[in-house]
């Protein structure tokens, strides 16, 4: 077998065994919601998952930095996994608008809690593979950005010459402050003008697009 960032992984793991293994990260994920990672314990994650002691360091053998690993990277999937099919389909302003809809109500639903905030500050740059996950959500996130601003180029709702890459990464940076905010305050208020603002700069890109002159 070898080892991954999150626990092991048998190369002949089979259907049962990734299902067991999925089980418990799932299960671990409800109790570090509830609980936090402090008051978390092993025990509570495999009376909750009705999994033994042997079974969860078959596949955490690290044991609980191990399972929070596993479980950080399952937060980070849940975080682009809640924004869909929208983050995938952005290729209308009807289609970012309801993109900015599901954002808006996934942070304020979540509020001044972030599972996947806790997990990395908890585990620290020096966990190995731990901030990797986190550059790996942010550079996914920001690829899905990218994609749509493209498809409204390629739909005509957008200048060619629009740096896409940049627009994305506003966009980002514009999500990220303003959860960061909202995980300080518990208001959502700022995420929400954040949103709007970056968006509605896209839309005046829209406006600003020369008007072709038709011969006559």
């Amino acid at each position: 077998m070898v080892h991954s960032e999150g626990g092991v992984v048998g190369k002949e793991l089979t259907a049962k065994g990734r299902a067991t293994r999925g089980r418990i990260v799932e299960g671990a994920a409800l109790v570090l919601r509830e609980k936090g990672i402090e008051q978390t314990t092993l025990d509570e994650v495999m009376a909750r998952t009705r999994t033994s002691k042997s079974q969860l360091f078959h596949y955490f053998p690290g044991g609980k930095e191990d399972l929070l690993l596993a479980v950080a990277r399952f937060e980070a999937e849940q975080v682009l996994e809640d924004q869909q099919p929208h983050l995938g389909c952005l290729d209308s302003w009807e289609a970012w608008q309801q993109w900015r809809d599901v954002m808006i109500r996934r942070y304020e639903e979540q509020g001044d809690r972030c599972p996947l905030g806790s997990l990395s500050l908890h585990l620290g740059r020096s966990t190995p593979g731990a901030r990797a996950i986190v550059v790996e959500l942010l550079h996914r996130w920001q690829e899905y950005l990218a994609v749509g601003i493209r498809a409204l180029q390629a739909a005509g709702h957008l200048p060619r010459e629009v740096d896409v890459e940049e627009r994305a990464a506003a966009l980002l940076a514009a999500i990220q402050g303003g959860v960061t905010i909202l995980q300080s305050t518990g208001q959502a208020y700022h995420l929400r003008v954040a949103l709007d603002h970056a968006i509605g700069d896209l839309h005046r890109l829209a406006d600003q697009r020369p008007v072709a002159i038709t011969a006559r």
